[in-house]
């Protein structure tokens, strides 16, 4: 029996670290953007598909903000104003050339997410780098 309340202790911990990941990274992923701003944002991210699969939208309004972007030897990277400070690796096919900045920055619609055995990772839907690239 006594093995049995350790395990069930372990588990429910475990279970309450990853609840309070997932609604922490969820309460770290705010829009910022500034309130004359705030339609343009709104219609733009409304109607954005992923680049690699365009029947899927970027985001819904949730997961997308401005950002800063550079590039690194020849791709991408990229983070959300106002975000965790660290920078992601942007996969070429979530890059949209299609389109253009309704601001002229850039904007990042991305997730960060919980994988077993990977630990945190963010997860991007899809990137528009600024006017000044």
């Amino acid at each position: 029996m006594t093995k049995f309340r350790i395990y069930r202790n372990s588990f429910a911990l475990l279970v309450s670290g990853i609840l309070i990941l997932a609604v922490s990274s969820v309460i770290a992923q705010e829009h910022h953007h500034p309130p004359q701003d705030q339609a343009i944002h709104e219609r733009f991210y409304s109607n954005w598909m992923m680049p690699d699969n365009r029947a899927v939208p970027c985001c819904h309004n949730r997961d997308c903000s401005p950002a800063e972007s550079r590039l690194e030897d020849g791709h991408w990277v990229a983070r959300k104003i106002g975000g965790d400070g660290y920078w992601t690796d942007v996969p070429p096919e979530k890059i949209e050339y299609d389109r253009e900045s309704p601001d002229g920055r850039s904007h990042l619609c991305s997730r960060i997410t919980w994988i077993l055995k990977l630990g945190v990772e963010e997860l991007v839907f899809c990137f528009i780098p600024g006017a000044a690239f």
